[in-house]
């Protein structure tokens, strides 16, 4: 009988592993799509700690950030890329891999005709060995592969195929290699002096990663624009920290979302603590607006703190003509979704309180137990970071890390320019 790769509560097995691949005739997993065994664990807990539930961000909690790694905007990252776009000329040059056939659902222990071109695929990126066979059953060692591959494309590593993951098995390796190549020109633009303590967020992957001194110190979850309300490009510093904000709604945000959700529901604003107004600063009652006009894009909206305010507790400032923050939200379930485009072009962020203290360190007055105070007790206050941190929102849908990994993410935003391609190669 095989034996899993994973234990009962979804971490890789190295002894498992090991012991799986004597038995198999010393079978090896090629580092160009995982690495060590490590790596890949290292992203399984990114992906599974801590994303969903009410009492995350809790003050009385410890959060478990990643292990150290190299950060994704570094010459490593080009240097492997570069590499990993050989590899998969080579693939390509072998004429790719095999299209998997409509399939509602395979996972571990089903038999299915599709599984013998599910195993050709996973083995021509070197998720599962070459010598895994042609069985047309769903095991183990198939399960672990989907799991390898899943992580590498920011999916939920459960082992089972189904829509997403088919989709992502099913696109061409042709597709695969231009989008490597045209992320490569965009880590080479970024792989320079980008300063000592930075943050970047790469809006195709909704991560971001806190870095010091050439090190990713702490990674978080994001939810970042909707594909018609793109997160922009950002080259900014972060300068200031608003604890328990007011939020100001955006014009835009008032004439798609806003006016439409009182024309179907009247106590939306009263509901969510929004008051109106007007251009002298008094203040307006929503019975006194038409809202079947644009009247309303004449006011300001401003939404208290509080449990219900859109920024969360915590909003991190930073100069941007495109008006976007990155900041906390109460719609924390989010975290845990693969699709993570939600948002009107801000960034929220997991596990805010540990990335506002990384940038609060060298500020007086506000370590960890200061800001768990302050965001306890509701008050508005604004703390001024030192020495402020540069900040890069950039546009990453492929990259590849010294530990052998190769991702890729979706192009949400249709920036690659790979349809063309896409279209040729599956016509």
């Amino acid at each position: 009988m095989l034996r899993r790769l994973f234990d009962t509560s979804g971490r890789f097995s190295r002894r498992a592993f090991l012991q799986s691949a004597a038995a198999f005739g010393g079978a090896a997993i090629t580092s160009e799509a995982f690495g060590q065994d490590a790596a890949l664990q290292a992203l399984i807990d990114q992906n599974q700690r801590g994303e969903i539930g009410q009492d995350f961000d809790s003050g009385s909690r410890t959060i478990q950030m990643p292990k150290a790694s190299l950060p994704t905007l570094s010459p490593a990252t080009v240097q492997h890329t570069d590499q990993a776009i050989r590899e998969y000329e080579a693939i390509v040059a072998r004429g790719g891999w095999p299209q998997i056939g409509n399939v509602e659902r395979l996972r571990l222990g089903s038999r299915h005709p599709s599984v013998p071109a599910l195993r050709e695929r996973l083995m021509a990126t070197g998720d599962l060995a070459s010598n895994a066979g042609t069985s047309d059953v769903f095991d183990s060692y198939v399960e672990a592969a989907v799991r390898r591959y899943q992580v590498r494309h920011g999916f939920s590593a459960d082992g089972t195929v189904r829509d997403q993951t088919l989709k992502a098995l099913n696109v061409p390796a042709q597709v695969r290699l231009a989008q490597l190549r045209t992320n490569l020109v965009r880590l080479r633009a970024m792989s320079g002096n980008l300063g000592q303590r930075f943050v970047v967020c790469n809006i195709p992957a909704a991560r971001i990663e806190a870095i010091e001194n050439g090190v990713a110190v702490s990674r978080h979850t994001a939810v970042v624009g909707k594909p018609d309300r793109p997160s922009p490009d950002i080259n900014s510093r972060i300068v200031e920290i608003n604890f328990n904000p007011y939020w100001t709604v955006p014009v835009s945000i008032v004439r798609r979302d806003l006016i439409p959700k009182m024309q179907a529901e009247p106590d939306y604003l009263t509901k969510n603590r929004i008051r109106i107004l007007d251009p002298r600063g008094e203040e307006l009652t929503p019975s006194q607006v038409n809202w079947y006009s644009e009247e309303a894009v004449n006011y300001r909206f401003k939404q208290d703190p509080g449990d219900l305010n859109s920024m969360g507790s915590i909003r991190i400032n930073f100069p941007s003509a495109h008006g976007v923050y990155m900041h906390d939200t109460p719609s924390k379930n989010l975290f845990g979704e693969d699709q993570r485009f939600h948002s009107s072009g801000c960034v929220r962020v997991q596990n805010v309180r540990e990335l506002v203290n990384w940038l609060l360190v060298e500020t007086p007055g506000w370590g960890r137990a200061d800001i768990d105070g302050v965001i306890k007790s509701g008050d508005r206050k604004d703390a001024r970071v030192h020495k402020p941190v540069p900040l890069y929102w950039v546009y990453v849908t492929a990259w590849a890390t010294p530990d052998g990994v190769v991702q890729f993410r979706d192009d949400i935003y249709n920036r690659d320019g790979l349809g063309a391609i896409a279209a040729t190669q599956r016509g």
